[in-house]
């Protein structure tokens, strides 16, 4: 049985991820670390730095020592400091949060939007995004959009408010071939969006755990 630990920067992001694991791959052993500083602490130096990727070093190397065969990160604006654990760990399957989701993206069409509710992290998931679609040879184009408040209506505990604002912000993307949810935490809202447009819709828990299987399964 494939054991997967999942490193979480906030709460929110838990709840969603273990769902896609249970629906898709019951069978994997998953557990929950949750290091709910980081984000904060991103939002304070306003860049990724050493000190930021030395303590997700920490957290792979924990996960690995407790026996983890695959490690899954659910917060998105730490990109660089997760290729840092996957360079450290291999072989071992490190995952970005989005890194199969925009895999599938790239998959779905040339015109790819995304909707996000922490704005840290759309930097770096825009700068993944090029660099994935470059290494595969592909022309695909991201546009993106953030709704922060849906964030902050998710932590007060508003889920309805969260999702409706996050359907509510389709009409900012245009016409798009395939609309991607960017934080874990917006799972939930999947049904909400489905009902403002009729491109396909990709969350990262679902296409991180796919991905996962497939390294492993």
């Amino acid at each position: 049985m494939p054991r997967i630990s999942l490193i979480h920067a906030t709460p929110v992001a838990v709840d969603p991820v273990v769902a896609a694991f249970r629906a898709n791959w019951p069978e994997a052993e998953v557990y929950n670390l949750l290091e709910d500083s980081l984000a904060p602490d991103l939002d304070s130096a306003g860049e990724l730095d050493d000190a930021m990727t030395a303590r997700f070093l920490r957290l792979g190397r924990y996960a690995a020592d407790c026996g983890a065969d695959g490690i899954l990160f659910t917060c998105s604006a730490f990109g660089a400091s997760i290729e840092a654990v996957a360079q450290a760990l291999k072989p071992m399957p490190v995952l970005k949060p989005n890194e199969a989701m925009f895999a599938d993206a790239l998959g779905a069409g040339a015109k790819v939007g995304m909707i996000a509710t922490f704005q840290p992290s759309v930097p770096s998931m825009e700068r993944e995004f090029r660099d994935m679609a470059a290494a595969a040879g592909s022309e695909a184009s991201l546009t993106a959009v953030c709704v922060p408040e849906a964030m902050q209506a998710l932590l007060s505990g508003d889920a309805g408010t969260h999702n409706r604002l996050i359907a509510d912000a389709v009409e900012r993307l245009g016409d798009q071939d395939v609309i991607l949810l960017a934080q874990f935490s917006m799972a939930q809202a999947r049904d909400a969006v489905a009902a403002k447009t009729s491109a396909p819709i990709l969350t990262s828990p679902e296409s991180a755990v796919r991905a996962l299987q497939a390294a492993l399964g």
